[in-house]
């Protein structure tokens, strides 16, 4: 992974206190950071240069983060976005509306688990770069499902999936394994392979996304098989 000074982070949060502490824990890791104290004023900047990651608060005056989230994923579906929640409900909304957030964290949280976080997602974010680039590209088929795994590329009856990579990462360890059941901790592994800890309630909200996107390229196709009381299985043909 490139120094951390290259990378620039930005911070949306209206809390004043919060936003200067994410600011130096941030800087102390030598990471570039850039702050914002509402949506819009983050907007209007990301429209002309986008961050390599984005910490997002989700209650904010003019503009809040749920809105932010859905402009920021209309200009880029690989930027790496953390959703910051202080109410059990703000998340219930930020799972139910399917925004396509890489991770989250509820308030208060350390800022040792938030670094790991963001570590966790550059890399990622590292390996979609460098895959880009690659020579050969390694290609996973599945019928009309074609993935290009050295570009973090997928497409369904020739039509493009918009997968955030940790959907690409789950559905990619399913469609390798036809027929076998991937328990949610499998999954988890696969989808955050660097050790950061998510609930089992965040895979299935994945896999609840993933398969919204399958169907709206082809409404027949239904090869993710829920297993009650183990995890998700790929059905082969």
């Amino acid at each position: 992974m490139k120094d951390s000074e290259s990378f620039l982070i930005a911070v949306v949060e209206d809390e004043t206190s919060l936003r200067e502490t994410l600011e130096m824990a941030l800087e102390k890791e030598k990471f570039r950071v850039a702050c914002y104290p509402d949506g819009l004023a983050a907007w209007e900047v990301f429209q002309k240069e986008l961050p390599d990651l984005v910490i997002l608060d989700i209650l904010m005056p003019r503009m809040d983060g749920l809105e932010l989230c859905r402009k920021l994923r209309s200009l880029s579906d690989l930027v790496p976005i953390i959703f910051l929640s202080s109410r059990d409900e703000e998340l219930d909304r930020v799972l139910g509306l399917e925004l396509g957030a890489d991770d989250y964290l509820c308030k208060p949280f350390s800022m040792r688990e938030l670094i790991a976080r963001v570590r966790v997602l550059l890399r990622r974010l590292v390996l979609i770069r460098r895959g880009g680039a690659a020579e050969e590209d390694e290609i996973l088929r599945a019928g009309a499902l074609e993935m290009n795994l050295s570009r973090f590329e997928a497409t369904l009856e020739d039509q493009s999936l918009k997968l955030t990579v940790t959907e690409f990462l789950m559905l990619q360890a399913l469609v390798r394994s036809p027929g076998r059941v991937k328990t949610r901790e499998q999954l988890m592994r696969e989808g955050y392979p660097h050790d950061a800890w998510v609930s089992e309630r965040t895979i299935d909200t994945h896999i609840k996304r993933l398969r919204r996107k399958l169907e709206e390229a082809d409404q027949a196709f239904d090869r993710i098989e829920t297993v009650y009381g183990l995890g998700y299985r790929f059905r082969g043909e």
